[in-house]
């Protein structure tokens, strides 16, 4: 069975623009790109075709996975349902509590994640630690370091 995506509104577009983009502008870019190293001549000792033939490669590639993406994706609802539990689309607050610090994170599918910025996957062992609490729950995190300790403060969607 393919793994389903789980995408909001906003990311399910940048992919479908990306793919476009990819299979418009960015494809005739590297024909180009070939044809002109084919015309330096011997292609054995090319190094300008094979750059070009990799580059081809790896558009191919992230073409595949693109599309791979969009045909097994969930739009994921947004919407408010009045419930104050963490899912995805949710904006949490926790306390760490062993540095007595309070941390903001958004919950998002793995597609969207970007951990340096605050928007934790779904998937991630944090991610999965809080689906499903509510304000006021202890969670615990099993970290490669060991467990961390957070307490949930605030939900918003």
């Amino acid at each position: 069975m393919a793994k389903e995506y789980k995408l909001t509104p906003q990311r399910l577009q940048e992919l479908q623009d990306e793919l476009v983009y990819l299979k418009t502008v960015r494809e005739k870019e590297v024909a180009e790109l070939i044809k002109e190293a084919r015309s330096f001549g011997d292609l054995s000792e090319n190094s300008e075709y094979d750059e070009a033939k990799t580059e081809q490669g790896k558009l191919y590639s992230r073409i595949a996975e693109v599309e791979e993406i969009l045909s097994n994706y969930v739009v994921i609802d947004e919407s408010d349902d009045g419930g104050n539990y963490v899912r995805i689309g949710s904006t949490v607050t926790v306390l760490d509590k062993e540095f007595d610090e309070e941390l903001v994170y958004k919950i998002v599918g793995s597609q969207e994640a970007d951990p340096m910025n605050g928007v934790i996957s779904e998937d991630s062992p944090f991610g999965r630690a809080l689906l499903g609490k509510n304000v006021g729950d202890d969670v615990v995190v099993d970290a490669p370091a060991g467990s961390v300790e957070y307490k949930l403060l605030k939900v918003e969607r």
